[in-house]
C-alpha cells in the first residue's frame, strides 16, 4: 500500500496543515496515482490558479516487483515553472523534468514542488506499507 498526504502551502501557510488531502493505493502492479490540477485524473489536486503545477504534473505507478516509481510528467511547456524533489530523512534529491525515480521500499518521504517565480510548494508526503 502507499499511502498519500498532500498540502499546497504558501509562504503565509507555512507549518499549517489545513487543506490536506490523503489518498492510497494497493501495492499491486500497475496501480497509479496521479498529482496535479486537473481533478477528473488526479486523486490529489492542486489549486487551479496554481500554473506551476501542471495538469496531471506527478505519477506514481506501482511496477511489477511492488515496488513504486515516481515520475515527473512533462507538461505542455519545453521549460517548467517548477522544481521537484524528493527528500528521504536527510537526503534531497531533485527529480529531472521527465524524469522518474524509485520510491524506497517499506520507506516513506516527502516529494516537494516548488514555484520557480514565488513561495508556494506542493507537499507529498508517501509512506509505502509492505
Amino acid at each position: 500500500m502507499l499511502e498519500l498526504t498532500m498540502a499546497a502551502v504558501t509562504a503565509a501557510d507555512a507549518g499549517a496543515t489545513a487543506g490536506m488531502q490523503m489518498a492510497d493505493a494497493p501495492s499491486e502492479p500497475g496501480a497509479v496515482l496521479r498529482v496535479g490540477r486537473d481533478k477528473s485524473v488526479c486523486r490529489l489536486s492542486t489549486p487551479d490558479d496554481w500554473l506551476f503545477v501542471s495538469r496531471v504534473h506527478l505519477e506514481f505507478r506501482c511496477g511489477p516487483d511492488g515496488t513504486w516509481q515516481l515520475t515527473w510528467l512533462r507538461g505542455s511547456q519545453p521549460d517548467p515553472s517548477s522544481e521537484v524533489r524528493l527528500v528521504v530523512g536527510e537526503y534531497a534529491q531533485p527529480v529531472a523534468y521527465g524524469g522518474t525515480v524509485s520510491l524506497p521500499r517499506g520507506g516513506s518521504g516527502e516529494i516537494v514542488v516548488q514555484d520557480r517565480t514565488g513561495p508556494r510548494s506542493v507537499n507529498v508526503g508517501f509512506y509505502h506499507e509492505v
